[in-house]
Formats: structure tokens, sequence, C-alpha cells
């Protein structure tokens, strides 16, 4: 069972290796891309296939050849990585516990507002370098263009996306009456039925953006706390390998005394020799 801990460790580590390469080469395909949304992606693909990449090398460096200080980096940077990851967990709960569609009267789809959202999230889409990425996006993704052979009967029927509701058509309160004095939602006044416009501008659109971000997030944040408790489990394995090994480098096998030969002290000698003579002499 000595070793059991190491040989754990080094097969979860090379497993973990293996699984890296593919997150690099799709971080770095995305970066040749020229599609706005996948070189949005691009950067944390990157940062999390390397990371992986040197804490799998070093785990498994310092399980398989008992390389002490190789399983201590490992360690470190494994903890550091569980409180990120348990950080942003919980950063990420926070920020989507504010949101949510509201029915509309004889329809199936919901519509979304801007002002039911996080401040931080908010703040976020408000940036124009950020939006202008997104709506790139949008566009690129033909997502409005789905909606086009719809019939009055569909729209009645038929769920959107958020994206779809917020971005593809005006607020459902809108009245483009000609003859109507009633104040009306800013966002009738952005909407326009030009096929690179139509909504693209409404905080409506932004809201929806804003629920698939959500929907995404909560998605990932079931799969953080799936993964924090694995490297939790992997960073205790770890320990013990990491205890083998500095146990392997002292050259004392497990189980055996150290103290199988204790030297005495400097004047143990001087003391036996002082006493034989008092012994002879009297």
């Amino acid at each position: 069972m000595y070793r059991f801990s190491n040989t754990v460790i080094g097969f979860l580590n090379l497993f973990t290796l293996l699984a890296s390469i593919p997150i690099i080469g799709g971080g770095l395909w995305m970066a040749r891309s020229s599609t706005t949304c996948e070189t949005f992606l691009q950067t944390p693909l990157l940062v999390v296939g390397f990371v992986v990449l040197i804490i799998s090398l070093a785990g498994f460096i310092g399980a398989c050849f008992n390389v002490a200080w190789a399983l201590w980096v490992y360690l470190v940077v494994m903890l550091l990585l569980i409180a990120t990851l348990m950080g942003l967990t919980v950063f990420g709960f926070v920020v989507t516990s504010q949101g949510g569609g509201v029915d509309v009267p004889s329809r199936v789809y919901k519509e979304y507002h801007l002002e039911d959202y996080s401040p931080w999230l908010k703040n976020r889409i408000k940036d124009p370098n950020y939006w202008t990425k997104i709506r790139s996006c949008i566009l690129g993704s033909k997502t409005c263009a789905k909606l086009v052979a719809w019939t009055p009967l569909d729209y009645l029927e038929r769920d959107m996306s958020p994206i779809q509701s917020g971005c593809c058509k005006p607020p459902t309160s809108c009245n483009y009456n000609m003859a109507t004095t009633v104040s009306q939602d800013p966002d009738c006044y952005r909407w326009n039925n030009a096929p690179n416009l139509l909504c693209y501008e409404c905080d409506s659109c932004k809201a929806g953006v804003l629920e698939d971000i959500k929907r995404d997030w909560h998605k990932l944040s079931v799969l953080n706390i799936v993964m924090l408790m694995v490297l939790i489990g992997i960073y205790s394995i770890g320990c013990c390998a990491f205890r083998n090994t500095q146990r392997a480098e002292t050259d004392h096998p497990y189980g055996q005394n150290r103290m199988s030969k204790v030297r005495p002290r400097w004047d143990y000698y001087w003391w036996r020799w002082w006493h034989h003579r008092k012994e002879q002499l009297y």
C-alpha cells in the first residue's frame, strides 16, 4: 500500500496531461478563426489548457519518479486552483442570482428586462467594446434569420430563446399605430426592420444575452462543484504521495526504525575513563 497513492496520482495526472492537449489545440484553432465569438473564448481556453498541462506534468514526474519538489509545486498550484475555483463558483452564484423572464400574455415565449439583472452584469454588458463583440457574434450566428419564415400564428404558439425574444423583435407591448400618443418602452423606438439592425441596440437584447449567460453560468457552477470535489480528492491523495516521496528520499523504507544507532554524547568516553581510573586508585 506504500506506493498506491503515488501510482494513483501518476495515472490521474497522465490522464489530465493528455486531456490538456485538445484544450490547447482548440484554443489555438480559435485564435486562427475569424469568428468574433470564438476569439472571445480563445484566451480562457489557452490559460486553462496550459495550467492543466503544467500541474499534470509536475504531478506525474513527482509521483512516478519520487521527485519531492515537483510534487510540492503540484500541491501548491492545486491548492491555488481549488481556492480560485471555489471563489469563481461563489461569485457566479451571486451575480446570477437575479434576473429571469417575464410572462407575456397570450404568448409562449418570455421577455427580459435589463434592470432585473445584477449591477455587475449590467455594467459589463453596457461596455461598448464588450457589446460590439457580442453583437457581432449574434449577427454571425444567424439567430434572427430563423424567425424570418414565422407566421403570426407562430409568434403566438412557438417559444423563443432569450436572445431571439430580445434581439429579433420589438417588445410585444409596442404599438406602431401612428395615431397613438401613449408613452412606450424606449426599445420600441430603437427597433428597425433592417436585418442588420433589428433590436440589436435594445436593452431587451442585452437582457436576453444576460439570461443566456446566466443559464450557462449556472450549468458551469454545477460542473465547478463536481470538479471541486474531484480536485479535493486528488489533492488528498497527492498529499499522501508527497509524504511517501519524502520518506523515499531519506533512504529509510516504510516502517523501519530510523533510530537504530544512537551516537553517545561527547563526554561519554571521558566519563567512563575517569570512573575506571578512580576504581583502580581506590
